[in-house]
């Protein structure tokens, strides 16, 4: 095999796992039933006129399983931090004392339940069609190697190649999909 199809394998092999990787950050923000200050990963605040992640404008902690609390460096941050958690729409409605905004996480209903799964399924789905667009790529780069000299033979070895990567990050995307589907509806 020539460097080429190799350096093109390599890459192909990087960013898959990077979509992986982002399955797996975006699954973190769906909570499963306890409080976890990643749930708030994402969430921009206005900072006098500039987003900023949440975690850059206060400290979230855990004080239970069930409830999160976000103190303010600033307390004039208090409005604009909650207005960002409503705005989200995470199925939390933020409680302000004037000091720290506490976020008590509801138990989870079984219909609850069931739309967190299809939210996780529908990121999983993300990934499958990010990994599978990597995959054409990289055949269509194959393709014009082949078609700058690279032997039939060659070529075809590398789709297949390609092709097994694809199946080993699909499968590992269904095998993080149904752990966080047992986590979610695990009461």
């Amino acid at each position: 095999m020539t460097d080429d199809v190799s350096t093109t394998i390599g890459n192909t092999d990087e960013q898959m796992k990077k979509a992986i990787s982002h399955l797996e950050v975006e699954l973190t923000k769906i909570r499963a039933g306890k409080a976890s200050p990643q749930m708030l990963d994402g969430l921009m605040v206005d900072y006098y006129g500039s987003p900023v992640p949440i975690s850059q404008v206060g400290n979230i902690s855990i004080m239970d399983a069930r409830t999160l609390t976000i103190q303010p460096w600033e307390k004039n941050m208090l409005q604009p931090i909650e207005r960002s958690i409503i705005g989200a729409n995470i199925g939390v409605t933020p409680q302000n004392d004037g000091v720290i905004i506490r976020l008590f996480l509801p138990p989870l209903t079984e219909e609850r339940r069931r739309e967190l799964v299809k939210r996780c399924q529908g990121e999983g789905e993300h990934s499958k069609v990010a990994i599978r667009n990597i995959r054409r790529d990289a055949i269509e780069q194959v393709k014009k190697l082949q078609k700058n000299g690279l032997s039939e033979d060659a070529a075809k070895d590398a789709e297949t190649e390609i092709q097994a990567l694809t199946d080993k990050f699909i499968s590992a995307v269904d095998k993080h999909l149904a752990a966080k589907e047992k986590e979610i509806m695990s009461v």
